[in-house]
């Protein structure tokens, strides 16, 4: 039923028994707009977030860091209990994290597939609240983004060269969503790649974060960029400057024949390669002589020796921490310079990180 109340209507569903008839003036008088009466009880709806049971019950107030289980399954990730060291080493910062990107390299160690040991969170965005001897650079109260060993958690210590102040404007969020994929992409692309103006490169899951920032990154260095994805992810490419013939999908090996013809046969000179199995070999066929193949996953690594033209396998942290710092202090200047745009972001409280 239907009833009109001073400045409201409501809307009543009676079961007809005498208990709910006796209580019609609760219901009015309970300021919702819809309720049920059953035997008497009063039922309106909710809107409520579902989590499915997987939210994460945090470790208390102490020092902790979400991990792996020994099962390799990620529903089982968790967060354990974790002392930080409360006396940095020289040239140490401890940082609050406020928030930790999740890149490929987290899925592998949460599945135990990643080659080598590491922990999760590998990179975020914090406060700097305390400094180790011999730091420069970034003293404590800064916001700072970089590189972490095992980021998810409320603390982290990492090497002051690792971090750099965030850009004015940016939130902790936008920060923590940049080192892993631009400054992998920067050091695949020029320092093994060797990228350069006027050359022309293939990036393959161009719509993802490491292949976003790569199209980015090759167009401002000049370079001639083709690029797979799937077909739906197309229009994501086209939005980063990557012209139509020069679009193919990454979900079957015809991407050879649609980028020899937009070459007019010649290929390409940089590969930045993701894909696995006949995808590698394929994308091999297409590099120009003197062409180079820079290999960014980890499933299927080729012997170079074997391999039919430069071959490179690459870990980021291969660059070492001199270089990796050059690399974001150069991502930050293109930043601010307007030749870099963040990528797309969705945020999830750490509890929810199942």
């Amino acid at each position: 039923m239907q009833l009109e109340h001073p400045g409201r209507v409501l809307l009543v569903d009676v079961d007809g028994s005498a208990a709910s008839w006796a209580a019609l003036g609760a219901a009015v008088g309970s300021g919702l707009p819809q309720v049920l009466l059953r035997e008497g009880e009063l039922l309106a709806g909710r809107v409520v977030k579902d989590d499915g049971g997987l939210v994460l019950p945090l470790v208390g107030e102490g020092d902790w860091r979400l991990e792996p289980s020994e099962h390799g399954v990620l529903d089982e990730v968790a967060p354990v209990v974790r002392v930080v060291p409360t006396e940095l080493a020289a040239g140490e910062v401890r940082v609050e994290m406020r928030a930790t990107g999740v890149n490929f390299r987290d899925v592998l160690l949460g599945l135990g597939t990643y080659p080598e040991p590491g922990l999760m969170g590998s990179e975020g965005a914090g406060v700097v609240v305390a400094v180790g001897a011999d730091v420069d650079g970034v003293c404590v109260g800064d916001r700072v983004f970089g590189l972490f060993a095992g980021g998810f958690g409320p603390v982290a210590v990492t090497d002051h060269r690792l971090v750099v102040r965030m850009p004015e404007g940016w939130s902790f969020v936008d920060a923590a969503s940049v080192p892993m994929a631009f400054m992998t992409a920067f050091y695949g692309l020029f320092d093994l790649g060797g990228l350069g103006s006027g050359e022309s490169v293939l990036v393959h899951a161009a719509a993802g974060g490491v292949g976003m920032a790569a199209v980015q990154l090759a167009r401002w260095a000049g370079a001639e960029v083709y690029a797979t994805a799937s077909e739906p992810k197309w229009p994501v490419v086209r939005e980063l400057g990557v012209s139509g013939d020069r679009i193919a999908s990454s979900r079957d090996v015809g991407f050879e024949e649609v980028f020899r013809a937009a070459s007019g046969g010649r290929g390409v000179d940089v590969v930045l390669n993701s894909l696995a199995g006949e995808y590698v070999d394929v994308s091999a066929r297409l590099l120009a002589d003197g062409g180079r193949f820079v290999e960014m996953g980890k499933a299927d690594v080729r012997r170079a020796e074997d391999f039919p033209a430069a071959y490179h396998s690459f870990d980021l942290f291969d660059a070492g921490v001199v270089r990796l710092r050059e690399i974001l202090l150069t991502l930050v200047g293109l930043f601010e310079g307007g030749d870099l745009g963040l990528l797309p972001v969705r945020a999830w409280d750490v509890r929810e990180a199942v």
